[in-house]
This record gives structure tokens, C-alpha cells and sequence, in this order.
């Protein structure tokens, strides 16, 4: 990962820490690092035909039926952590945008928020969960395209306060 940021130019500011397993616990470590933090779905449709990389604001609750609704893929569900393993080579903890880089077949759709995009920075991990990338928006976008990976940007529907969360991970 580090290697072909380097040998593409692309700028990051990258901070150490211990091994993190959530947005809100690497946010603990990076309280005074510019960038936003966001959280990371991997999802899949009802009948495991199209995967998801999503990207959200971390304070944000995801509304999957809404936002199955949106991508015209019904019954987004957590894939497995074997269909993780499997598209973007991490394991839960290191779930990331960078991952797209191990999805060499272009097999995994990326989503990401309008409200994250805002951002003139978003914070990513170099999939590990012991450090965080801080990269431009711009440097991120250019990544993505030298990975093959164009993102849709739309605004993510959220649950209202009261809804039942997400379901559980597919078997």
C-alpha cells in the first residue's frame, strides 16, 4: 500500500497507534489530526451477486433498505468476513477504502457519503488497524482512479432515532 502511494506520489501524513477495531476507537488516538474520520461497510445484496465498500461519517446510523433501495441492491446486508477476505484481503478492523487496491477485478463497488466527501481530508488505514493515513480529498480521488475504482458520492440515508440497526453478517 505505502509502496504504490510512493510510487504514484501520493501524499499522506500517516500516524501510529495501537490496534484500533472501530472509527470512534482510532478517533481516540487522533483527537488533534486534521482529516475527518469515517466508518466502513462492506456490504452485499440479498443473493451475494454485488458487493459494497461504504464509506460514512462515523456518527452516522445507515439505513441498508434505503440505501439498498438506492443502489437498486435489495437486502444489503455485513458480508462474511471470508467475502471480506476474498475481495479486499482484510480482515474486520482494517476494512478501508485503500482495501480497493486488493480488488484487482473491480468485483467491489465503492460508496462513499456526500457529507465525508466534503472533507479536505479523509483519514484511511494502510490496511492494518495500527495506523491511520491522512490523505487529501484529491489524493484519494486520484487513488481511486489509478485503482480502478470510480466512487459514487451520494448522500447516505440515515435510520431514524428508534430503527432497528443493520442486520447481521451473511454466513
Amino acid at each position: 500500500m505505502i509502496a504504490f502511494l510512493r510510487e504514484h506520489a501520493i501524499p499522506y501524513q500517516r500516524v501510529e497507534h495501537p490496534p484500533v477495531y472501530t472509527s470512534a476507537e482510532s478517533g481516540f488516538y487522533l483527537q488533534n489530526a486534521p482529516g475527518e474520520e469515517g466508518k466502513n461497510l462492506f456490504l452485499t445484496d440479498k443473493k451475494g451477486r454485488r458487493t459494497f465498500l461504504v464509506l460514512s461519517l462515523e456518527r452516522k446510523r445507515v439505513d441498508l433498505k434505503a440505501l439498498g433501495d438506492l443502489l437498486g441492491a435489495p437486502k444489503l446486508k455485513f458480508a462474511s468476513e471470508e467475502r471480506l477476505a476474498e475481495r479486499l484481503g482484510v480482515t474486520p478492523g482494517a476494512v478501508d477504502a485503500l482495501a480497493v487496491i486488493n480488488d484487482v477485478e473491480s468485483k467491489v463497488e465503492l460508496v462513499i457519503d456526500a457529507d465525508l466527501w466534503r472533507n479536505e481530508a479523509i483519514r484511511s488505514h494502510p490496511l492494518v488497524n495500527t495506523a491511520t493515513l491522512i490523505l487529501a480529498r484529491a489524493d484519494l480521488e486520484r487513488f481511486f482512479a489509478l485503482t480502478g475504482h470510480t466512487p459514487l458520492i451520494v448522500p447516505l440515508p440515515e435510520l431514524s432515532a428508534g430503527e432497528p440497526s443493520a442486520p447481521e453478517a451473511d454466513a
